[in-house]
């Protein structure tokens, strides 16, 4: 499927599973780098980032949003597991929610996580002839969910020269 100039396409990006995925392959993902490579390579016109809250980062969600990502955000849990403190905001629902929230809006979407909790989103995406791509961090490390969809599929993990913080 290829854009037109009039067709609008949105992102819909996990920014946990992006960057927890990016970093297992090894390196850092530029989140500038990432918004313009998005809206230059698919004509992306909006980039939701999906993201748990936590006070004291206001700095880097105003880096975010001056760059042009339009934050969601999801409070986050701090819980205790085997003695370690761990913070945990899931951003699934959010991000399924927003995509079916604006589906009129737009005529194409690229989504953003290697997640399997979001095969049911990728396969009505696609039923409807809308799912653009799927930007999977890393690709030693994503659900088998996906593999069906293995023409959509884009690796962020072989767009570290281009994507990489200090490339």
């Amino acid at each position: 499927m290829v854009t037109t100039d009039s067709a609008i396409t949105y992102a819909f990006i996990d920014s946990q599973n992006v960057n927890l995925g990016v970093h297992s392959s090894g390196w850092n993902l530029d989140f500038k780098k990432f918004y313009i490579y998005l809206r230059d390579r698919f004509k992306i016109s909006k980039s939701f980032l999906f993201i748990g809250y936590m006070a004291g980062n206001e700095s880097l969600y105003t880096y975010l949003q001056q760059i042009g990502y339009i934050l969601i955000f999801k409070p986050t849990l701090t819980y205790r597991d085997n003695g370690k403190e761990k913070i945990k905001g899931n951003v699934d629902a959010e991000l399924v929610l927003h995509t079916m929230i604006h589906f009129n809006e737009y005529n194409h979407a690229v989504i953003a996580s290697g997640d399997g909790d979001f095969h049911c989103l990728i396969e009505y995406l696609e039923s409807k002839e809308k799912l653009l791509k799927v930007c999977i961090p890393n690709k030693h490390k994503y659900s088998a969910l996906l593999k069906k969809y293995r023409s959509k599929l884009l690796f962020i993990s072989d767009l570290q020269g281009k994507l990489g913080i200090n490339n």
